[in-house]
């Protein structure tokens, strides 16, 4: 089952071509994960596949109603403020939403997504808590499980881990992982190669607008693509444990 289809998408801002003729799909039970350098066009391929922003080609997603959408993709930004005080209780049924009629109370099956979500994100005992007084770590914890919370067959996350601890960080790819293996499809933007190479089931590389790109971590983070995309020089090595990806050096 096709969640995301792309076909000869393309980005066009202020006369700049930010991304050009990218096509591309998404089937249930992958992890992906949306790499490249600053200003290859990561968060506006999210963006705009989600219908948030102009755009010229196809995106299956775009092209649903925003009420259809909401039950589709669950859509976590990068861009994390929580401007008002309400506990972390309220802030996560926000996610149940697109599930709702307007004015509608949350139903029991509600509640029990949003404990689901609060349970996978270790924040069970955080649910009385005042949102905004949390670390800057812990609201997106908080914001995570807001998205978890929608229950959708495709999440999509711009930087999600970013400014979470190790512990933390690698916790949540595995919650992503899990996701993926009960059938349902995450797409995260990433900076952490290492932590890409480990979790995802796939990468897609975008640099300078283009997809340069799509495969299995094993067949995407080649020396000579790591090299010419992110001017780096890294070991990677496959192992029992999984892919280990860990930069060397900046390429001069």
């Amino acid at each position: 089952m096709t969640l995301l289809a792309l076909q000869d998408f393309a980005v066009t801002r202020r006369g700049r071509d930010i991304l050009r003729n990218v096509s591309l799909s998404v089937g249930t039970g992958e992890l992906v994960g949306i790499i490249g350098p600053n200003g290859a066009g990561k968060t506006t391929l999210m963006r705009a596949a989600l219908g948030l922003i102009d755009s010229a080609g196809h995106s299956s997603l775009a092209a649903l109603s925003a009420r259809e959408r909401g039950r589709e993709v669950a859509w976590m930004p990068q861009q994390r403020e929580i401007a008002w005080p309400v506990d972390v209780q309220t802030l996560v049924t926000l996610g149940r939403t697109p599930h709702l009629s307007p004015g509608q109370r949350p139903k029991p099956e509600d509640q029990a997504a949003v404990d689901r979500a609060l349970d996978r994100m270790d924040l069970l005992s955080f649910r009385d808590r005042t949102a905004t007084r949390l670390s800057g770590g812990e609201q997106a914890r908080v914001l995570i499980a807001r998205a978890l919370a929608q229950e959708t067959p495709l999440l999509m996350a711009d930087e999600p881990i970013a400014g979470l601890d190790p512990a933390h960080q690698i916790a949540t790819m595995k919650i992503f992982g899990a996701l993926a293996s009960e059938g349902k499809s995450v797409m995260v933007s990433l900076h952490d190669l290492g932590l890409a190479a480990r979790h995802c089931t796939r990468l897609i590389v975008l640099d300078q607008g283009g997809l340069v790109a799509d495969g299995a971590p094993q067949e995407v983070l080649t020396a000579a693509r790591v090299r010419e995309t992110f001017a780096i020089n890294a070991f990677v090595q496959d192992t029992p444990d999984g892919l280990i990806f860990q930069p060397l050096d900046v390429v001069t």
